[in-house]
């Protein structure tokens, strides 16, 4: 069994920071890409970031430069540094990781967390 558990989300002014992080466990081989997207009321989910299983990294244009994704491969967890925070960065966030499980080392799953909030709000 497989979960990924995100924390760090809430409330924060605008201008201000938060970090999320997404824990992957179980029955885990290797993790390739691991996302994160965020989806708002009434609107499509969307890519934010990504990290490849070698530190390469790929941002929507509309978080370049305020947000930082990295990941720990020890922990099978991802982050994302948000910083300078907008009130249209509010959404629920979402990690996705795109998994090699030891019961099938021949095939990758794309797994999802459960979202955690972030508002950004006065």
């Amino acid at each position: 069994q497989v979960q990924l558990v995100e924390s760090g989300g809430g409330l924060v002014q605008p201008g201000g920071s938060l970090k999320l992080s997404c824990a992957a466990s179980g029955n885990i081989f290797s993790i390739n890409d691991m996302d994160w997207y965020r989806q708002s009321p009434g609107k499509e989910r969307d890519l934010v970031a990504s990290i490849s299983s070698g530190g390469n990294t790929n941002y929507a244009d509309s978080v370049k430069g305020r947000f930082t994704i990295s990941r720990d491969n020890a922990k099978n967890t991802v982050y994302l540094q948000m910083n300078s925070l907008k009130p249209e960065d509010t959404a629920v966030y979402y990690c996705k990781a795109d998994l090699i499980l030891l019961t099938n080392r021949h095939l990758t799953i794309h797994y999802w967390g459960q979202g955690t909030q972030v508002t950004v709000s006065s």
